[in-house]
């Protein structure tokens, strides 16, 4: 057995202590693998050993990462760990952010190499793959028996000194730059690349460049003074008491509230945003969500109609494809109720 050392981190759901209700717990230390950390252990075989696993809440990370961070610091000059892995999180927003910051602390601060496994989408991943070697997973814990394998390989060339490369490893570039030999020069290698591409041939880049999705507009609404107007925000504006408890960062929800007999919504809604200071928001709402100055053109015949209900989440954290989900959702509901313009607000 390898004397190498593995610490490893997991949220309150896969190290076996609880579901949503134990999401405040504190991070504890188990001196054994447990759940998917033994199951990564023998995937791993005799390349190192899991001597330990950091079990905490997802919204306790995520909300006390000061305390957490400082946790994290005390075990490892108890342990000093050769490696730390991290999730697999999948597709799960918080757990991926506290697995970043798992990351960010031992391979930036200590310079301990970090393996995780997240989703495409996950919000945590573009910040943890600058630092970490994230495998490529898929979107839910489903995906459990093909992700261990590829953290365990990556795992194994680490602790034994070899080289790991994102396309043959199967996990997300860091965007390092690295020096490496080759048989021809630069301008040979873009001369082929060039004449491969003319001639309709496969080819492949050696810079990709990243995919952005794009939008056509909409059309010009031709009269203001008929249109109907809808108010959406991602600044997490809601009603006082969140009653559909909508997540305050990495959302899974969407709220819609009737604001047919409001004026303004200074003093029936508040913020539950994680990512901003929520003071002036607080103090009058209206900043975020302009209900007060949308009637006010409303009285003034500006515009035709304010739309009886107003759509809400929070945007910090969330992930694309939630996003995205989010988006196609509201944007029927509004089409079917015959909405002709929205004003989109976040923070």
């Amino acid at each position: 057995m390898s004397n190498k050392k593995i610490l490893y981190y997991l949220n309150q759901f896969f190290g076996q202590i609880g579901g949503e209700e134990k999401a405040d717990i504190p991070p504890m230390l188990k001196e054994e693998a447990v759940g998917p950390a033994a199951a990564y252990a023998q995937k791993l075989g005799d390349a190192g050993e899991v001597v330990a696993t950091v079990i905490c809440g997802d919204n306790y990370f995520n909300e006390n990462k000061d305390e957490a961070i400082a946790f994290l610091k005390k075990i490892n000059d108890e342990i000093k760990p050769d490696l730390v892995v991290a999730g697999p999180a999948f597709n799960a927003g918080r757990y991926g952010m506290a697995c970043q910051g798992v990351a960010e602390f031992f391979a930036k601060e200590i310079g301990i190499p970090v393996i995780s496994g997240m989703y495409e989408e996950n919000p945590g991943l573009e910040e943890a793959r600058k630092v970490a070697y994230v495998a490529k997973t898929g979107d839910s814990a489903a995906k459990m028996r093909k992700a261990l394998p590829i953290m365990a390989k990556i795992s194994e060339k680490i602790l034994n000194g070899e080289l790991v490369k994102p396309d043959v490893d199967n996990y997300f570039a860091q965007g390092k730059r690295l020096t490496v030999f080759s048989e021809k020069t630069g301008s040979q290698r873009a001369v082929e690349l060039l004449m491969k591409r003319l001639n309709g041939e496969e080819f492949k880049t050696e810079l990709p460049m990243p995919v952005f999705d794009t939008v056509d507009p909409a059309p010009a609404i031709k009269d203001m003074s008929k249109a109907t107007i809808a108010l959406v925000t991602s600044g997490g504006i809601v009603p006082l008491g969140n009653p559909d408890r909508i997540q305050s960062a990495s959302a899974q929800k969407w709220g819609k509230y009737d604001v047919s007999k409001l004026d303004a919504l200074k003093g029936d809604y508040c913020t539950i945003h994680g990512g901003y200071d929520p003071v002036y928001a607080n103090e009058d709402p209206d900043r975020v969500v302009p209900l007060d100055s949308l009637r006010m053109l409303e009285k003034e015949g500006k515009i035709g109609k304010v739309f009886d209900m107003f759509y809400t989440t929070t945007g910090t954290g969330t992930a694309i494809g939630n996003s995205i989900t989010f988006g196609t959702e509201i944007g029927q509901e509004l089409k079917d109720a015959g909405v002709d313009g929205v004003i989109l607000t976040s923070t």
